[in-house]
């Protein structure tokens, strides 16, 4: 995958959520602009790319607890020079939550956001614009904790599990819910 085939893939996906029609037109602005926005040295920002994992069953979904940020998030990180951002959900979940086996449920964006991540010991404030995609753990294995959260979580589809008020994170639960 290369810039252009992002550029067409944002191009083709419609969001109706306000905040995800903003993404949208900032991520192609981005990609426009700069011809480094999948390396991590672009300091005003970068492309990442997340995953909202489900289940071989699609009855549980995997959240982390982010040891820097303290909140509640999809898995995912940085694309650090990989303009294929589908490869790097999937790398970042695989690593994030110590599954090997997890396949795109297709190759749509599931979701996008950008959004602000705030001046800390290893940088200054900077956006991410991250896109997202729904993938899939094809066995049982067991989740893996690393060094990046404090904790890791599958949730069922109940509103009452989901462990955060983040918009981006309930949006994705919501389309998870009422899609699948």
């Amino acid at each position: 995958m290369n810039k252009t085939i992002l550029i067409k893939m944002l191009q083709e996906y419609s969001p109706l959520d306000p905040k995800e029609i903003i993404s949208k037109d900032l991520m192609l602005n981005f990609l426009n602009q700069h011809n480094d926005c999948f390396e991590r040295s672009l300091k005003i920002g970068h492309f990442t790319g997340s995953a909202w994992l489900i289940n071989k069953n699609n009855t549980k979904a995997l959240l982390m607890h982010h040891t820097k940020l303290d909140k509640w998030l999809q898995l995912g990180g940085h694309c650090d020079g990989d303009s294929n951002v589908l490869a790097v959900s999937i790398k970042e979940a695989q690593e994030e939550s110590g599954l090997s086996n997890i396949i795109p449920v297709n190759e749509n964006i599931f979701d996008i956001d950008v959004h602000l991540i705030p001046e800390n010991k290893h940088g200054q404030e900077h956006y991410h614009y991250d896109v997202r995609f729904l993938l899939q753990v094809m066995d049982d294995e067991q989740i893996i904790q690393n060094r990046e959260s404090k904790e890791l979580r599958w949730i069922n589809k109940s509103p009452q599990e989901l462990p955060t008020k983040e918009t981006s994170v309930t949006r994705m639960f919501y389309k998870w819910i009422t899609t699948n």
